[in-house]
């Protein structure tokens, strides 16, 4: 899939949802999916941030987004319908969702992480993907095709010390991902899989490798051919997989 290449009209006609769109690979994936040819709803915390990406896109030609500012962290099931009921009443479909969100403090050991830490990064990383994905489920059924893409993490995928509750969110979305495929239908249109980004020159990654310089490093943009892979039409027998990209 690095060397994927698609089509300028791969989502052509498609919405997609983007959770986490305000920066680092979401953003990057909000613009790349745009370039594609999708109207993407862009859903972040910061609303100001969503506006740059909004005119970024907006800036390159693509359909005009939708902004969806929301706040994971503090979701319940109403709010998650209402969120899908307005974006319903905006963008009439849904064809993808990406959940690129996410909760992270520092790397410390276990002894040292807190209670409240760790129901904040289950929330963000594991349980609010699982809630807002099943909020969207009856509307991606209505798709010829739907793909949703869950955003792995190396360490959760491979444990190593002091990644702690982070690692363990993370861990969970795999095992989502592969019961939720079970449990859908071979035949059903939706297709769900977790994809690991690896190291990546994101704010991220600088917090937790401070010694390796972004250079050195792939740069979000570097990853969409996996992005749109897995998003668009070309993956429609990708199912229940985790994808680490490589380098």
């Amino acid at each position: 899939m690095k060397n994927y290449q698609p089509h300028s009209d791969l989502l052509a006609g498609r919405v997609i949802l983007v959770a986490g769109a305000s920066s680092g690979l979401g953003r990057a994936a909000s613009l790349a999916y745009a370039r594609h040819g999708a109207t993407v709803a862009l859903l972040a915390r910061n609303e100001a941030r969503l506006e740059a990406v909004y005119d970024e896109i907006i800036l390159a030609g693509g359909p005009e987004p939708a902004m969806f500012p929301f706040d994971l962290g503090a979701a319940d099931d109403r709010g998650l319908e209402n969120l899908v009921g307005t974006l319903v009443h905006h963008l009439g479909r849904l064809d993808g969702v990406l959940h690129s969100a996410y909760q992270f403090f520092n790397l410390t050991p276990l002894a040292l992480q807190t209670l409240e830490q760790w129901q904040s990064m289950m929330r963000v990383n594991l349980i609010a993907p699982f809630a807002l994905t099943r909020a969207c489920l009856p509307l991606l059924r209505q798709a010829p095709d739907a793909s949703v893409i869950f955003t792995g993490e190396s360490h959760g995928h491979h444990p190593a010390a002091y990644w702690g509750g982070y690692a363990v969110a993370k861990s969970g979305l795999e095992t989502l991902t592969r019961i939720w495929s079970d449990e859908l239908a071979a035949d059903d249109g939706v297709r769900i899989n977790t994809l690991i980004p690896g190291l990546v020159a994101t704010t991220l990654r600088a917090r937790t490798h401070p010694g390796l310089t972004p250079d050195s490093l792939p740069g979000p943009d570097d990853l969409m051919p996996w992005y749109l892979y897995l998003m668009g039409p070309d993956s429609l027998s990708v199912r229940g997989q985790i994808v680490e990209c490589a380098p």
